[in-house]
């Protein structure tokens, strides 16, 4: 016997006196609205795929004072803005609504977005969050949500959409440009039925 096969064996503790593996800990988190205590992780989630990927076209990270402006205004649209946080309080992924085109015109429409921390994908956080999204954006009155996404890179995101019943309505080609490559979009669309009665609309009624 070599001495570091000597030496290893002998450091080995016997099998009953080893300590066992703790038990890797399950995936959970809790489905919230955002708070501006968390607009830091969602600034790093977002410019993760800024900086990484064509499922965004922003070609530049966006500041704190972009996210804090962004979350002020849809909290004075009162739109749904939705994290995941771990028990720990860390963000673990996020999903808004925000207005469609901007025309008064379109205020029982909104579009819809969803990004996740790259340790929460794979693990079902995307399907609650956009099901959390979708119920929100029903209570609040909503007719049509729309999601737009990149004809690269982002097909897991088309097939999660599918699944809760959006359907593709149009593309457009070659509209973007990022790392060097022309991209299109993908629109997807979801009805969430008739109006109800009493529940305030998106923007008010002045036009623009």
């Amino acid at each position: 016997m070599l001495e570091e096969d000597y030496n290893r064996d002998r450091r080995r503790l016997p099998r009953h006196l080893r300590r066992s593996p703790e038990p890797e800990r399950p995936f959970s988190y809790e489905i919230r609205p955002a708070r501006p205590a968390d607009l830091p992780d969602i600034r790093e989630i977002y410019n993760y795929y800024v900086t990484n990927s064509v499922v965004t076209f922003d070609e530049k990270r966006w500041s704190l004072a972009q996210w804090r402006q962004r979350y002020d205004h849809l909290t004075k649209l009162k739109l749904p803005f939705l994290v995941a946080a771990s028990p720990t309080g860390q963000i673990l992924g996020y999903a808004l609504a925000s207005p469609w085109a901007g025309k008064t015109g379109f205020r029982y429409t909104a579009e819809t977005s969803i990004y996740l921390g790259q340790a929460a994908t794979g693990k079902g956080l995307g399907r609650a969050l956009l099901a959390a999204l979708i119920e929100a954006c029903r209570e609040l009155g909503l007719r049509e949500i729309v999601a737009v996404v990149s004809d690269k890179g982002a097909e897991a995101s088309i097939a999660l959409h599918e699944k809760f019943g959006f359907v593709e309505v149009g593309r457009m080609g070659r509209v973007g440009h990022k790392f060097g490559r022309w991209l299109g979009t993908i629109y997807l669309q979801k009805s969430l039925g008739k109006q109800k009665k009493g529940l305030r609309a998106l923007l008010g009624q002045r036009s623009g």
